[in-house]
């Protein structure tokens, strides 16, 4: 039996994790885009319209590209290491010719990336709506508070560790018991440290927490170098 719906809350089946439609897919959390093969099987999924579920994909392929990119500093395919992005540029010579436009390189030598903010925050917001909404059962459709993102290597020393404890320490009551959040709470799943605030997806890609103390704080780690924090009410 699959533990992923044994306690899925029947107010999450009833409506797309982004948008509230009547759902008629399921999208996984985060896209596959951002995640290596062999794909984690504990990957989290939640249910969206169709809509939704494609018209996030172009952006979620920009951002893996460009984190790739990044990180080996250079577009040619030659000097990156994820075989998914070296086949998506190589196919995708448009995306490639963006992405080497987006290169800047300033006056005392150093190269810096340019991102298209608008995609960046599209796919930010996403995976925040969808932690929600798989975590919770409480899908999260209004505008946040604060969407933002910011590479780990450019927080100050502060900054980085409230951004890493994640909100641990702090006094909160328990998560409303039928909800993925309670069953971590309790230590039951299988793809979560007890002891730490954060859902390792998959190592040195992806991972994610949930904080309850203040609103909704949906924090995310894509690819040990971009930390993501969407904040609600």
């Amino acid at each position: 039996m699959d533990p992923r719906h044994l306690f899925l809350d029947p107010r999450l089946v009833g409506g797309c994790a982004y948008c509230g439609r009547k759902p008629n897919t399921r999208d996984h959390v985060p896209s596959k885009a951002l995640l290596d093969d062999p794909m984690p099987d504990n990957l989290p999924v939640v249910p969206a319209c169709k809509r939704c579920n494609q018209k996030f994909s172009l952006d979620e392929e920009y951002v893996a590209c460009l984190l790739e990119c990044v990180l080996c500093g250079s577009v040619n395919t030659e000097e990156l290491q994820r075989e998914k992005v070296k086949k998506t540029l190589s196919k995708k010579p448009g995306l490639a010719s963006m992405l080497y436009d987006s290169r800047r390189t300033t006056a005392d030598g150093p190269t810096v990336w340019v991102p298209d903010e608008d995609r960046v925050r599209n796919v930010v917001l996403k995976l925040g709506r969808g932690h929600a909404a798989y975590e919770l059962s409480s899908p999260q459709l209004d505008e946040p508070i604060e969407a933002r993102w910011k590479p780990l290597v450019c927080m100050s020393l502060a900054e980085l560790h409230e951004f890493e404890r994640a909100g641990a320490g702090e006094p909160r009551g328990w998560p409303e018991i039928g909800n993925r959040a309670f069953l971590r709470a309790c230590g039951a799943e299988p793809h979560t440290d007890p002891s730490s605030p954060w859902v390792q997806v998959q190592e040195s890609r992806y991972r994610y927490s949930i904080d309850q103390f203040r609103g909704v704080v949906v924090r995310m780690v894509l690819a040990e170098y971009l930390a993501c924090e969407v904040e609600w009410e």
